[in-house]
């Protein structure tokens, strides 16, 4: 009797395993992966490409001509007539300095010419006289020459006395200074009343018909350039790129840096201003990479990636490094072979798996 119960249980359990046994084959059958979506995009073969090799440096804009505006007198600053940013012509008055002192100097100097003309009327009447008396041996030569001494000291004082005086006129021509070319006021350093001095500027004039980028470079680029090289220039805000030549370039090296300094000439209306901050890009030969259009490149989560097609048209995203971007065209540092497909259009709505169609 207790064998028999035994086995009947046994019995129970084998059957209660395959039927659990098949309920779980069938709830497995009935979990399936969901597929992806389809979606139609562009999709390109990845080719080589012929690229630049470019070197980048910054560099600042600056005025090929520029002058800071100084006193050449002592003075009190009277009256200032521009303003910084305003544009003035060559030859227009900018400030003018007190000439009270010069005004001075210069009939102090009137006087001293005055006196020393009187002075030279009186010894040229004796040297006419005693020269008579002496052509006519009336008196001695001892005395002759001492009147005619003395007539060309007196011409000495006047040629003095009158260099004085021209010399404190031309410092009248000082107290109004004038701009020595068109430009842009650039720097208010002082303000009326202040006192100026010689060597002591006033104002800051550039100008900006002709600019300049002043760059510092490393001496693997410096040798490759040659006056005259087209160089490629980028600013923020710029909807494209400049170009540029080399106009000047330093041979000597910055004992700090070991760079060169190198100076660009910009275009005429390029709408850059002194002082802009500008990218630099030296083009210094050509080498093999490849490149996709700018639309395939995308950030997902932080990540820099482009989506790329399997055989099977199953789209992978991918993380890449870029490069340089030209024409639209993103250089792929790494991440991406030549041959591989990318998917260039559609690719915000695309997901990881997802089946591309043409």
């Amino acid at each position: 009797m207790r064998e028999f119960k035994t086995l009947s249980i046994s019995a129970a359990v084998l059957v209660l395993l395959g039927a659990l046994g098949g309920c779980g084959e069938k709830a497995q059958d009935q979990i399936a992966v969901p597929a992806g979506a389809t979606v139609q995009a562009t999709v390109i073969s990845v080719q080589k490409a012929t690229l630049p090799m470019v070197a980048t440096a910054p560099g600042n804009v600056i005025a090929e001509q520029q002058a800071m505006i100084a006193s050449r007198l002592m003075g009190f600053l009277r009256e200032i007539y521009v303003e910084e940013g305003q544009h003035v012509a060559a030859g227009q008055k900018l400030f003018s300095v007190d000439p009270t002192d010069i005004q001075g100097q210069m009939a102090m100097a009137k006087a001293g010419l005055t006196q020393a003309e009187a002075a030279l009327a009186d010894a040229k009447n004796d040297y006419e006289r005693f020269g008579a008396l002496y052509k006519d041996e009336a008196i001695p030569k001892m005395q002759w020459d001492k009147i005619r001494l003395q007539y060309q000291m007196t011409e000495q004082q006047v040629g003095m006395a009158r260099a004085g005086y021209d010399t404190a006129a031309s410092q009248m021509r000082y107290a109004t200074v004038t701009a020595p070319f068109a430009g842009v006021i650039t720097q208010k350093m002082a303000n009326a009343g202040a006192m100026a001095a010689p060597g002591q500027p006033v104002l800051v004039l550039e100008n900006t018909d002709k600019l300049q980028v002043q760059t510092s470079v490393s001496n693997d680029v410096f040798s490759q350039l040659k006056l005259g090289t087209e160089v490629g220039l980028s600013a923020e805000g710029q909807t494209g790129d400049i170009v540029g030549k080399v106009a000047n370039l330093v041979p000597s090296a910055d004992p700090m840096t070991h760079s060169h300094l190198v100076k660009i000439d910009l275009p005429k209306n390029s709408g850059l201003r002194s002082g802009s901050f500008v990218q630099v890009a030296f083009k210094l030969g050509e080498r093999q990479g490849v490149r996709v259009p700018e639309t395939a490149v995308q950030n997902r989560a932080g990540i820099t990636g482009l989506f790329v097609v399997d055989a099977q048209g199953i789209a992978k995203y991918r993380m890449v490094r870029t490069g340089t971007v030209e024409a639209g065209q993103v250089e792929i540092l790494a991440g991406l072979n030549p041959g591989e497909k990318v998917v260039s259009t559609s690719t915000a709505a695309l997901q990881n798996g997802d089946k591309v169609t043409n």
